[in-house]
């Protein structure tokens, strides 16, 4: 075998990447609403920072509206 997938990870004698199926759920993940939205899709998307280079930046902006001095715009 070249690959096997396991819990959404692809494992081949590359390394470890990501499921690309699971990609392509985060990147149609409809838009988030309300505070409860956002932190749901921070955690689920958070799981695959290790194979996101500069996460904590891009994902900066969605953090920031997570707190308590913010209104939710």
């Amino acid at each position: 075998m070249e690959k096997v997938l396991f819990l959404g990870h692809v494992i081949s004698k590359e390394g470890v990447s990501v499921d690309l199926a699971k990609v392509e759920v985060v990147v149609n993940w409809p838009r988030p609403i309300n505070i409860v939205e956002v932190r749901s899709f921070l955690e689920m998307a958070g799981y695959y920072r290790r194979f996101v280079v500069g996460f904590s930046k891009i994902a900066l902006p969605l953090t920031k509206l997570l707190r308590n001095d913010n209104k939710f715009v």
